[in-house]
């Protein structure tokens, strides 16, 4: 019975994911679902690409989290169009929540769309929004074998971004270890180095993001 139920969910889940995709795509704007622990640095890549992109691309963002608005208040004041959903607890949003706000958006005059997920490594990943892409997000203070212990996300990611590598030397974090982990789950996974603080990686993960774009304006 678990099983039924579970399967109806995720199928109900689907439906409406599938008509979000075609809405997505009948306005050209590529629609990156970030996942992420809590305190990976999620919010902090959003702030960084929003303000360092603003000239070149229209972004919005739906912040996802269980309770306050304390990123989309974040991510607002980049000037970016922010859209809070609060979960009131939930681990995850799905393609209902997000078919809520989209009206809330002039889809045709974004570029990209971001939906920040709720902090979670599981949940998130099993429920379709309608996104083109998954983009798993995980810093160096976390373990290097994430991708090992949270296989499903990074099987499905089209891009894992390594986080606060300003943080290296203080941390016991391999970089190439946590990458050859990713690879070996997705072969065709894109792999971006990163720091918020320091610049390093930001130019590699804004050309994908480019190019990604452009391809979706095609």
């Amino acid at each position: 019975m678990d099983i039924s139920i579970e399967r109806n969910i995720l199928e109900a889940n689907d439906s409406v994911a599938n008509e979000l995709r075609q809405i997505f795509a009948q306005n050209k704007v590529l629609v990156l679902n970030l996942i992420s622990s809590p305190g990976s640095g999620k919010t902090s890549l959003l702030e960084r690409t929003l303000a360092d992109l603003r000239n070149e691309l229209k972004m919005g963002v739906i912040e996802g989290d269980c309770q306050t608005d304390n990123d989309a208040r974040r991510v607002a004041a980049t000037g970016a169009k922010a859209v809070q959903i609060n979960t009131d607890g939930g681990c995850h949003l799905d393609s209902k929540m997000i078919k809520k706000v989209i009206s809330d958006f002039d889809l045709a005059d974004l570029d990209i769309l971001f939906i920040e997920n709720v902090g979670n490594l599981v949940c998130p990943v099993e429920f379709d929004c309608g996104e083109d892409a998954k983009i798993a997000i995980l810093s160096v203070t976390e373990g290097d074998d994430k991708p090992e212990k949270y296989p499903r996300l990074f099987q499905l990611a089209h891009a894992m971004v390594i986080n606060k590598v300003d943080l290296l030397d203080y941390v016991d974090f391999d970089v190439n270890k946590a990458s050859k982990f990713g690879k070996a789950l997705n072969k065709d996974i894109e792999i971006f180095e990163v720091s918020c603080r320091n610049n390093k990686g930001l130019e590699n993960w804004y050309t994908w993001l480019r190019k990604q774009a452009a391809l979706k304006k095609k």
